[in-house]
Parts: structure tokens; C-alpha cells; sequence
């Protein structure tokens, strides 16, 4: 597991985690006891204002799962967790909570829409009527719980069966909401396992719903600085990255060759495999490369304290290792071209008459080439404007050559302006 993916399943659920079993375990939680009922309510407050700003209806009706779980277990217990309608309203919101955090990950996130709501707002009112009914005096078990554990063992394994859930999920999306729904499960559980009551519940229960509302915002974050399809950074971060660089560095710009007539012939679902693949293989280059989509089959390589002469040998390895990599079609172009027959003329895999077409073998594994210009700062090309103009002149240099090759940029001064060179593939 690489630093970033340990970093987005650390920071912040975990260490709000380890901070809430910190003050409930330790003798801080007197000390702080007195404003735990407002971090309570600004927890909430937060989290459905958040969800509201952003538009997540799966976010909000979350939170409105943890906020009437935790007013049910407080309403029926009557101080009494271990008997009666407080332990019945213990195991309903082990039962209820987890489930609903799975099953509103598997429905499709409509926004704040009248479609939207309906479906989620009504699982929480049959839910909540099932609670009150449940919980009446004489539904519930008269007969004290004398077990060392709150929850049964099924309960607990029904919140392993929805940490897999936002696990799976995450391996699809790569986005933090999933993990931040893995600890918000896990501050549910601490809650409903060793403090249902008390000013304890409420800080792993003020957590919970604090833990989803960062991770919208770290989603929020994503969405802005990543590239929604390859997951690498996009055109924003590899702007603020360039004002953070030194006097030594390098930038590369790296572009797939013949993509358009790869899209022609292919079609536009096969050219998302494709720049999957490539920004996959441009994320792993050596020599420590920051990889960036710019936009269409353009991407960038930031290599900082490193000479463009040094950069190229890595760029070097890569582009060799991309030639190199076969590309097998998901699904296979046949039935791909059958199942979506109805769909738009952009979605059909067309072939035009005397298009040249990347490396093929079979119909279903493909391989294609990149062209890569490289360039560092000089005396003459101080600014990175000057540096990427240096580069992009570089790239096209490679394009004119006969592409799938690395060219160095010349020490030729430049001028800020936009470069004069055709659109090639």
C-alpha cells in the first residue's frame, strides 16, 4: 500500500478515532465533559450543513441515521442498558446503523432531489417505526443482559460485513468518503459496544457524524485537484505545484500518439481504458516524478532537484515500458459494439477510410506508443511558463521525428506565448 493510499485511510478518520478513545479512556474526558454537549450538536449541525452545501444526499441521510440512533438509544434507555427497551434500542442501532451506511452506498447519489430523498427518508421512517414499536415495555426483554459484551456476536460481524462494503467501494471510486464511512462504522461500534450513555456517547457519536463530514471534504478536495477519470492530479494541482519549485527541476509533457485516431477507430469508452493505462504507468515513473493530467492525451511530469538530462533517462524507461505494455479491451469490442448499438454516433466504435491505427494484435489486446518532450530552467528560460513552452516545443520535435521517443528541450530563447504547432496524435 503506497504513502497517499495510507494517508487517505489515516488522516482524518483515524486520528479522530484515536482522539475520541484518547479522551474517553484517558482523564481528560472530565475536563472537557462541560462542552461535549455543544461539540455534540456542532458535530451534527456540521455535517448535515455540509452535506446540504454539497449536495450529498448519502451524506445527509447518514447523519440523520446517526442522529436519530443516538436520540433513540437515549430516549428508551432510561439510564438501563442491559435490560428492556434500552438494551432493545442498543441492538436496533447496531442493527439499523450499519445497514443503512451499506445500503445507502449502494444507491445511486441523485443530490438533494425530491427523487432523491424520497427513497432514503422513507427507509428512515419504517425504521424509526419499527424502533418505537419495538421498544415498547412490553416488547422488550425484562430479563438483564449478563454477558461481558453489549452486542452479540452477529452484530458485530454485520459491521465487518459494511466496512467490506465501503472497502470495495473505494477499490471502484479511490475517493476518502468510503474510509471515512470504515471509521465513522468503527466509532458507531466503540459506542454502542462500551458507552451507549453517558458523556462518552457522545464523543464517539459527535465523532461518527464529524468523521463524514470531513470526508465530503476531503471527497470535495479530490474531485478539485484529481482527474475524475485516471484518479492522477489534475490541471489545478499541476498549477500550484509550479509555483512551489526551485531553481532545479524538470518538467516533461507527455502526449499518447494517434489518440484520435485511436477514439475513430475504437471508439471513446476504449480511449478511457486507454488513458487509464497510460496515466497508471506515468503515476509509477522513477525518479520520484509528480504526475499530472493537463487535459485530453496531455499529461505532465514535475521532477524536482533533477536535471532534464537525468529526468529523460527515466522518461526513457517509461516510455518503454508503456510501448512495451499490452492493453487487453474490457469486454471485448464485439459485444461492446452490440450492447451499446442505440447509443450516440460518439460512443461507436467507427474506423475511417485509410486511418492509421496504433499497435495492434488481436481485436481485443492493443498496445500503445507516447511521445515525451523534457525541459529545465535556464539562464534563458527562467520562468516555468518558459520552461513548459521549452518542453512542448520538445514534445512536438518528437511528434515530427516519428514519435514514441524522448526529446530534450534546445537552450533556444523563447518568448511567453502560445505555441504555434498543429494539434497532432
Amino acid at each position: 500500500m503506497s504513502g497517499k493510499t495510507w494517508k487517505v485511510w489515516l488522516v482524518p478518520g483515524g486520528l479522530l478515532i484515536a482522539l475520541a478513545a484518547g479522551i474517553v479512556n484517558g482523564p481528560a474526558l472530565a475536563q472537557v465533559a462541560p462542552s461535549l454537549s455543544f461539540y455534540y450538536v456542532a458535530a451534527f449541525a456540521g455535517g448535515l450543513l455540509l452535506a446540504w452545501r454539497f449536495n450529498s444526499s448519502r451524506i445527509l441521510s447518514s447523519v440523520v441515521t446517526l442522529l436519530l440512533a443516538s436520540r433513540a438509544v437515549d430516549f428508551f434507555s432510561a439510564e438501563q442498558v442491559r435490560s428492556g427497551p434500552g438494551r432493545t434500542a442498543v441492538l436496533l442501532a447496531a442493527l439499523l446503523v450499519p445497514l443503512n451506511f451499506a445500503i445507502f452506498a449502494l444507491m445511486r447519489e441523485r443530490g438533494l432531489v425530491f427523487a432523491g430523498l424520497v427513497p432514503r427518508f422513507g427507509i428512515l421512517f419504517l425504521e424509526s417505526v419499527v424502533v418505537a414499536v419495538a421498544c415498547r415495555p412490553e416488547n422488550s426483554p425484562a430479563q438483564p443482559h449478563r454477558g461481558v459484551a453489549t452486542l452479540p456476536l452477529w452484530m458485530a460481524l454485520g459491521f465487518v460485513a459494511a466496512i467490506a462494503v465501503f472497502i470495495a467501494r473505494y477499490l471502484q471510486t479511490r475517493k476518502p468518503v468510503e474510509p471515512g464511512f470504515v471509521w465513522s462504522s468503527v466509532a458507531v461500534f466503540l459506542w454502542l459496544e462500551f458507552n451507549p450513555l453517558g458523556k462518552a456517547a457522545d464523543v464517539y457519536v459527535g465523532t461518527a457524524a464529524l468523521i463524514l463530514a470531513a470526508s465530503l471534504i476531503e471527497t470535495s478536495y479530490v474531485l478539485a485537484y484529481h482527474d475524475e477519470l485516471t484518479g492522477i492530479r489534475g490541471r489545478r494541482a499541476f498549477n500550484e505545484a509550479l509555483l512551489s519549485l526551485d531553481q532545479q527541476y524538470a518538467i516533461a509533457i507527455v502526449d499518447i500518439d494517434h489518440f484520435k485516431k485511436f477514439n475513430d477507430t475504437y471508439g471513446h469508452d476504449v480511449g478511457d481504458q486507454v488513458l487509464c493505462m497510460v496515466a497508471t504507468r506515468i503515476s509509477h515513473v522513477r525518479g520520484n516524478g509528480s504526475a499530472y493530467r493537463c487535459g485530453g492525451e496531455e499529461f505532465a511530469v514535475i521532477f524536482r532537484d533533477m536535471s532534464a538530462r537525468d529526468a529523460s533517462e527515466h522518461l526513457e524507461v517509461l516510455r518503454e515500458e508503456i510501448a512495451q505494455a499490452m492493453f487487453r479491451v474490457r469486454g471485448g469490442l464485439e459485444r461492446r459494439g452490440a450492447n451499446r448499438s442505440g447509443e450516440a454516433d460518439r460512443r461507436r466504435p467507427t474506423k475511417k477510410k485509410g486511418a492509421a491505427t496504433p499497435l495492434s494484435q488481436t481485436p481485443e489486446r492493443l498496445s500503445v506508443t507516447v511521445s515525451i518532450g523534457v525541459a529545465e530552467p535556464s539562464t534563458r528560460n527562467r520562468l516555468s511558463e518558459q520552461v513548459i513552452q521549452a518542453a512542448d516545443q520538445a514534445l512536438y520535435r518528437a511528434k515530427q521525428r516519428g514519435r514514441n521517443r524522448v526529446e530534450m528541450a534546445t537552450t533556444a530563447p523563447l518568448r511567453l506565448e502560445k505555441p504555434r504547432r498543429a494539434k497532432t496524435s
